[in-house]
């Protein structure tokens, strides 16, 4: 058996670029190569099973929902390494921050996918620092909806028209309440101040 190193792997970009297909494809890599992989994704995320992370396509993987980001370390046996995977991990709070970074050091291979950037076009919660700490990067995009051009924002529509920039930030949804669009095509009413 090969000897195995921490590392931390994030896959982002918007809504339907196939970030948990990707994160999917990877845990049954893992899966084949007998390791041992544990799943979780938060409990706000059940928009199509509680306990699996399920993309857009309708391909599933078994996971562990929480509520409370704690409690993951719970789920990691001493003395093995895992492959852990965390989806929608932008939903998670900065303490997930500490978490990884403790597991990652601890020689386990920790692969998350997110949001990179939120409806209004910011980026999204813990995601900028786990892009800067992540040994790889995998950015990927969508198609835009409106005029087939690569997408790279998530496009949130109330009632067919566009989220205005003071609406929450998280709202839980999919194809009828979010589009990928293209930097042209996406409308918000207000930018961003950086």
């Amino acid at each position: 058996m090969s000897v195995f190193h921490g590392k931390l792997e994030v896959i982002c970009g918007p809504m339907f670029s196939g970030k948990s297909e990707e994160l999917m494809r990877r845990l049954r890599r893992a899966t084949i190569a007998q390791q041992h992989v544990v799943v979780f994704k938060p409990a706000l995320d059940n928009r199509y099973a509680v306990e699996k992370i399920v993309s857009h396509a309708g391909s599933s993987f078994e996971a562990h929902s929480l509520d409370d980001i704690e409690r993951l370390p719970s789920f990691i046996k001493k003395r093995k390494q895992f492959v852990i995977g965390i989806d929608e991990v932008q939903f998670f709070p900065s303490s997930v921050l500490n978490i990884i970074s403790s597991l990652v050091q601890q020689g386990h291979r920790i692969i998350c996918a997110g949001l990179d950037l939120d409806f209004r076009g910011v980026p999204f919660g813990t995601i900028p620092t786990l892009l800067a700490i992540a040994d790889t990067i995998t950015k990927l995009s969508s198609i835009c909806t409106a005029c087939g051009n690569d997408a790279h924002f998530s496009q949130r529509l109330i009632n067919g028209s566009p989220a205005k920039f003071h609406d929450p930030i998280i709202q839980i949804g999919a194809q009828e309440a979010y589009q990928a669009r293209c930097r042209t095509c996406f409308v918000i009413d207000q930018y961003p101040a950086w």
